[in-house]
């Protein structure tokens, strides 16, 4: 029998505590979203069984680009004397691990240490009533969280991910590290293995090796991020087979076992390699385990994740919603914050859809790769009539005056609508320039007005220029 969404329904006449909105989770999209509705006038309950801020600020997003900008700026010391004229003889460096133990205690400064008490305090200033501890549905309109009952009327959920279950033969006999462990140690292992070449493991493959660990990274698949443009993920592939990562694609990992020192990890091509450590960036999973959503029958959908409209709604459910990684949506950050948004102005009153199609995606290495949108190859899946055009960054002014040689930036276009579709692009300052893409696909401003705009040089952005006019040109005489 399916619930009623009905507020009183299961409404506790003993007191209990009923809120507008109770956020279960208080990671970005929950924590954002409720500075948001305490701010428009909303009695706000926020459950958060870890941290307030979720993985972002302590265990991803700012430890690992913080160890990135380390090492990047490490390896760009090493080279000066080939870079730009800036010295006329190599600079010397301190040891691997001083500069790991120094980039480490920055790391852990700008992670507030896995404190969030200021986080908590400035919610909790803000007027939202913060329950610590996992929040359990117990039926329509209520909540169990610690030691607390509460009442909802409107129900957030933004639980997250958690790191995916490594299914390796004698996993379990190692000590093996996750992205996390390597964001929050002091210990810079002298060797590693590196399992998933996604966005995590290929920047902890660079971070390691800057730093003198012998890294090897393993990718099932034929390329580094598999949903990326293969023109794309072969670069990332060079630099950091330049760097001296063991780049192995296209292989499993077959077997771990304990080692003398560390752990002999095997690949099915029988090849095989010993590491002090085993680390495992493979993916995530909704984290819906425990959360009582049965209790409302809320099926997830065929991917394991929280089912959601445009509205950040779940499965039609006028009260229940859906925000940030437990969707399965463009798990990143400034996908939470734009749920957070979305449903924040929806429960405010207004009608506000949100729009995946421009939701940019990043990788931080360097060089960084960032894309939006479609690949050419799943724009083709989807039926459009694609045009593609592609452009060496090593081709612009900015370029050779840098000494920049490496880079590519690659268009995909719809020749019957005229529109961009999607872009993918590895290079200095592509995380940046990736914003020129995403909202050329989110307004479809059509090719006409692109191939028109006006660079300013010398810059990287003007190699849009080029394959704008190309795709212009694939699309025929314009009706405008």
């Amino acid at each position: 029998m399916t619930p009623k969404d009905d507020a009183s329904e299961g409404a506790n006449p003993d007191g209990m505590d009923i809120y507008d909105v109770v956020l279960l989770g208080g990671g970005s999209a929950g924590e954002y979203a409720a500075s948001l509705l305490t701010a428009g006038g909303k009695r706000v309950a926020l459950v958060e069984q870890r941290l307030v801020g979720g993985e972002c600020p302590y265990f991803a997003c700012i430890p690992s680009k913080a160890m990135l900008a380390a090492a990047e700026l490490r390896h760009r010391i090493r080279r000066t004397a080939l870079m730009a004229g800036a010295i006329a003889r190599p600079l010397a460096l301190d040891s691997d691990r001083e500069a790991y133990a120094a980039a480490v205690a920055r790391r852990d400064v700008l992670a507030e240490h896995q404190d969030d008490s200021a986080a908590a305090q400035r919610l909790q200033a803000k007027g939202v009533r913060l329950i610590r501890g996992q929040g359990r549905i117990e039926g329509f309109g209520l909540l169990a969280a610690g030691e607390s009952r509460i009442g909802w009327r409107d129900l957030v959920i933004a639980t997250g991910t958690r790191f995916r279950e490594p299914g390796i033969p004698g996993i379990g006999a190692v000590p093996f590290w996750t992205s996390e462990d390597v964001y929050t140690s002091a210990e810079l292992p002298a060797s590693a293995a590196v399992i998933g070449g996604g966005p995590v493991g290929c920047e902890i493959a660079q971070v390691l090796t800057r730093f003198g660990s012998r890294v090897t990274l393993v990718q099932h698949s034929r390329q580094l991020l598999p949903q990326e443009e293969p023109a794309v993920a072969d670069a990332l592939a060079a630099a950091l087979r330049e760097d001296g990562v063991d780049v192995r694609l296209n292989v499993e990992v077959t077997g771990v076992a304990p080692a003398p020192g560390g752990a002999l990890v095997t690949l099915a091509d029988g090849a095989s390699t010993t590491v002090e450590r085993v680390i495992v960036a493979i993916g995530m999973r909704a984290n819906t385990d425990g959360i009582g959503l049965e209790r409302l029958d809320i099926a997830l959908d065929a991917r394991g994740y929280l089912p959601v409209d445009d509205h950040c709604r779940i499965a039609g459910r006028p009260s229940l919603w859906g925000a940030g990684d437990v969707t399965g949506v463009a798990p990143y950050t400034h996908t939470a914050n734009y749920h957070a948004r979305t449903i924040a102005a929806n429960l405010l009153g207004q009608d506000t859809r949100a729009d995946h199609r421009a939701i940019p995606r990043g990788v931080y290495t360097d060089p960084p790769v960032a894309s939006v949108g479609l690949t050419s190859s799943a724009a083709s899946l989807q039926g459009y009539d694609v045009a593609v055009a592609t452009f060496p960054l090593g081709h612009t002014a900015r370029a050779f005056v840098t000494g920049t040689k490496t880079g590519v930036l690659l268009l995909v276009a719809d020749r019957k609508e005229r529109v961009l579709l999607g872009a993918g692009a590895i290079g200095p300052h592509v995380e940046e320039l990736i914003g020129e893409a995403a909202l050329a696909i989110r307004a479809r401003i059509p090719l006409d007005v692109l191939a028109d705009l006006v660079h300013p040089f010398p810059t990287y952005s003007e190699a849009y220029e080029p394959p704008f006019r190309e795709l212009l040109a694939a699309g025929g005489t314009s009706s405008r």
